[in-house]
């Protein structure tokens, strides 16, 4: 496996991700394992975050304490299931700017197909994160990815909640220098490209369209 790939093995992790693929969980269950599954691999996706010395005051004395230093965060989600990831970002980083990448997939040739595209003006000032709740064939990863290096962005993350080896392998091969995390490596692609066992389609399963 790529070293830029981590697979997320904290407990409460792996039991939200056990309780989403469960086919009698709600769509408003769904949407809030998702909302917190999202903000717990934030955690550790910004964990080499910059940070600085300032001094303040606090209410007993004078102090040098350390805060943020690193570029403004920019939150992509590939639309539509990626929308149910962002409001878990924007609870650490609730300054952070909204993009928004609409695709979507061939059922027949399991291609990619844009159909919206709209990002923050300074999208290439700012560090990115991509979110997916699937990472199947990987088509789509890489064709967001696409997007944004060709508006100049430099600095990339991926992040999903279930990934199929197959799409690790496709984006791992198309973009080496964007580092990917997964709550979950499942164990392959069905016929439909669907993941085995996956969780069935997000996108259906948050807005409640199954």
């Amino acid at each position: 496996m790529n070293a830029d790939v981590t697979v997320f093995d904290h407990p409460l992790i792996t039991h939200k991700i056990s309780l989403m693929r469960d086919e009698n969980t709600s769509s408003k269950q769904f949407r809030e394992l998702v909302e917190e599954i999202a903000m717990l691999m934030a955690y550790e996706v910004f964990r080499d975050l910059p940070l600085k010395t300032v001094k303040i005051r606090t209410p007993v004395a004078e102090a040098d304490v350390k805060v943020l230093s690193c570029k403004d965060v920019a939150v992509v989600p590939i639309l539509r299931a990626g929308l149910g990831m962002t409001s878990g970002i924007l609870h650490l980083f609730p300054t952070a700017k909204v993009g928004h990448v609409g695709l979507y997939r061939d059922h027949e040739t399991l291609q990619p197909h844009e159909y919206y595209c709209k990002l923050p003006e300074d999208i290439q000032n700012r560090q990115v994160i991509v979110v997916d709740p699937m990472l199947a064939t990987g088509g789509s990863a890489v064709a967001a990815v696409n997007f944004l290096k060709a508006r100049n962005c430099k600095d990339i993350k991926f992040m999903c909640l279930i990934a199929a080896p197959e799409g690790i392998r496709a984006l791992s091969s198309a973009h080496p220098d964007v580092p990917l995390y997964c709550a979950s490596l499942d164990e392959r692609l069905n016929e439909h490209g669907y993941i085995v066992p996956g969780l069935g389609d997000a996108g259906d399963r948050i807005f409640g369209t199954k």
